[in-house]
């Protein structure tokens, strides 16, 4: 299965640690080689990598990666990078097939939780995103977080950072079918920023959208320099 990295944003918050977030050495390793190496170790069979922001650096060391890792990475370049991370999944559209893994460059995780997802039977699911039912998770930042309103089956009711009240995070660990490209446009038509919690809102509302538990398994947001020093104390 093919999986979309989003990599194009600024990175503001880590702009202290590295000039490009992807590039920030994580023990050792660039965040998003860490991304690569845990979604190869779950699946992944190639990669598409969408970038925006000072894209060279990072482009020159995705190809290096590819070569001594043996994996296909295809690049993207998203020139509105600035606008929302729905516009960088519509920007990879042309080279995703009708099933693929959706993840963030900035998201450390366990390979077995993507391992799960795969293997699981999705039935009619337009998407499915890996929820963290530990909402009292000390990695977890609940101000920045992604929350998730449950409803029957593991579907998802409502999604969003201000939700008031919520049963899951969102991992950013997801496998999208075209459907998820389609409400992203029809988002857009309508007058939506274009974000990704939208397109997802958009397939919830149809009863579409999924979620998988994941079981407590290890994952981390890296979006600040808290939970970068939290990452370098995981793996390093």
């Amino acid at each position: 299965m093919k999986c979309l990295i989003i990599a194009a944003g600024q990175g503001t918050r880590l702009r202290s640690i590295a000039a490009s977030k992807p590039l920030a050495q994580v023990a050792g390793r660039p965040l998003i080689e860490h991304v690569v190496t845990a979604a190869a170790g779950g699946g992944a069979t190639g990669f598409v990598v969408v970038t925006g922001y000072e894209p060279e650096p990072l482009e020159s060391f995705l190809g290096e990666l590819s070569g001594r890792a043996g994996l296909p990475i295809e690049i993207v370049r998203n020139e509105d990078w600035a606008r929302p991370n729905g516009i960088s999944v519509l920007a990879a559209a042309p080279r995703l097939g009708s099933e693929f893994i959706l993840l963030m460059s900035d998201h450390l995780f366990d390979p077995e939780i993507l391992r799960d997802m795969i293997a699981a039977d999705r039935g009619d699911a337009a998407l499915t995103l890996g929820a963290d039912h530990g909402v009292d998770n000390p990695l977890l930042d609940l101000d920045d977080a992604t929350k998730i309103e449950l409803g029957e089956d593991g579907r998802i009711r409502r999604i969003g950072k201000t939700l008031e009240r919520y049963d899951a995070i969102d991992t950013g660990i997801f496998i999208a079918t075209a459907e998820l490209l389609e409400a992203l446009r029809s988002s857009l038509a309508a007058g939506g920023a274009g974000s990704l919690s939208e397109g997802v809102q958009a397939l919830a509302e149809s009863g579409r959208a999924f979620t998988r538990d994941i079981g407590g398994r290890w994952w981390l947001d890296v979006d600040d320099e808290a939970a970068f020093a939290k990452a370098a104390a995981a793996l390093g």
